[in-house]
């Protein structure tokens, strides 16, 4: 079956010759891109639908969540509204809560906060393990994740677990030991928490080095609490991308800059956290390659809306609404190593949202107002 799009007063496509279209329409036939151009040129297909001049763009690629976990942390973040500081140990209490959960309980949160991310747009999404944090809870969270999207990602490395925590050495060890060969064969990704509170950089270049022996690919979370030399490590192990990317020295830029690491921001976590906003402006204009992605997590960003992480971005670090989009699809894209998403250039995937605006920058001007009108997916 062919789709046409038509009367699609605003196009983004996110190709670099011609990222924007006026007066568009586009042709989506088997799921794949097959035609872009001017309405009036546009070809005859099985469907037609009248876009009425509203703004289409490509469905959000959201590079980072952790949706597979239960519980509620909403008591944290009233405390922090009230002055206390973030710190990762939370992620412990919620642990807690997801050893004690069913499997169904688990699919049946993570399904909800999947839809509700569709339903603001978000047609990639890559999904997180790392509220388990034993051998069989990890394994059951990345089985869980993999029925939602193909973008699985190992982070039995997110905290070290209460009952290691005179022995984190050798929770180093189960990681990538016996917890990493019951969980690569769902996982696409590996992942670990770098950074205060966490894994030190020794222990991150062990258990990111394991996990692409084992055939994964690397991503790291990294400079979220304060400076380190978690960027400079991504980087040197060729990672996809580093995310937080809150505290960089001069040296994080520069790595990032003669590198194919996305530095992914998270405005959401700042947000919730009170902490210092990243500095995307930085990046942009040293020609880091940077993403946006929501973090949706119970304890330090429980948003599942990248049009708010775009308001935010837009409002609070520095980018301009064209430079927020992009990340948020084609930088989300990158940071996934895929070149079939974030835009709608022919071959690319099909995959399109078509706002109740005239422009994207409605995204940000408009705040918090639900302005999806439809969503076409595969």
């Amino acid at each position: 079956m062919s789709l046409l799009l038509d009367n699609i007063g605003l196009l983004v496509t996110n190709e670099p010759e011609q990222p924007e279209r006026t007066d568009a329409a586009l042709v989506i036939d088997g799921g794949i891109v097959a035609w872009v151009g001017t309405a009036a040129d546009a070809p005859t297909a099985d469907e037609r639908i009248d876009a009425e001049g509203r703004c289409v763009i490509p469905g959000f690629v959201d590079s980072h969540s952790h949706v597979v976990f239960a519980g509620d942390r909403s008591d944290e973040f009233e405390h922090r509204m009230r002055g206390e500081k973030y710190a990762a140990g939370g992620i412990r209490r919620t642990v807690r809560l997801t050893r004690e959960a069913s499997d169904e309980e688990l699919l049946a949160g993570a399904s909800r906060l999947v839809a509700e991310m569709r339903a603001q747009g978000t047609t990639t999404v890559e999904i997180k393990s790392g509220y388990g944090l034993t051998t069989v809870d990890e394994e059951r969270a990345l089985r869980i994740a993999k029925t939602l999207t193909t973008e699985t990602t190992y982070l039995g490395a997110h905290v070290v677990p209460e009952e290691f925590a005179d022995d984190p050495a050798g929770y180093v060890g189960l990681v990538t030991g016996d917890m990493l060969e019951a969980c690569a064969p769902h996982a696409k990704w590996i992942d670990v928490f770098c950074d205060r509170g966490a894994f030190d950089e020794d222990q991150a270049r062990a258990i990111l080095t394991a996990g692409q022996a084992r055939g994964l690919q690397a991503r790291m979370h990294g400079a979220q609490l304060g400076p380190s030399g978690a960027v400079q490590l991504a980087v040197e192990l060729g990672a996809a991308s580093v995310d937080h990317c809150t505290f960089l020295t001069d040296d994080d830029v520069d790595a990032l800059v003669n590198s194919a690491t996305v530095a992914t921001l998270l405005p959401g976590v700042e947000f919730s956290t009170r902490q210092p906003y990243p500095d995307a402006r930085r990046l942009i204009d040293a020609g880091v390659t940077v993403a946006l992605a929501c973090d949706c997590n119970p304890g330090s960003s429980f948003t599942s809306s990248m049009p708010f992480c775009i308001a935010v971005a837009v409002r609070d670090m520095g980018f301009t609404p064209a430079e927020a989009l992009w990340a948020a699809t084609a930088g989300g894209a990158a940071a996934l190593r895929r070149d079939d998403v974030g835009g709608l250039a022919v071959g690319q995937r099909g995959d399109a949202v078509m706002l109740d605006a005239p422009s994207y920058v409605h995204l940000a001007y408009r705040p918090g107002v639900p302005l999806v009108h439809r969503v076409v997916s595969v």
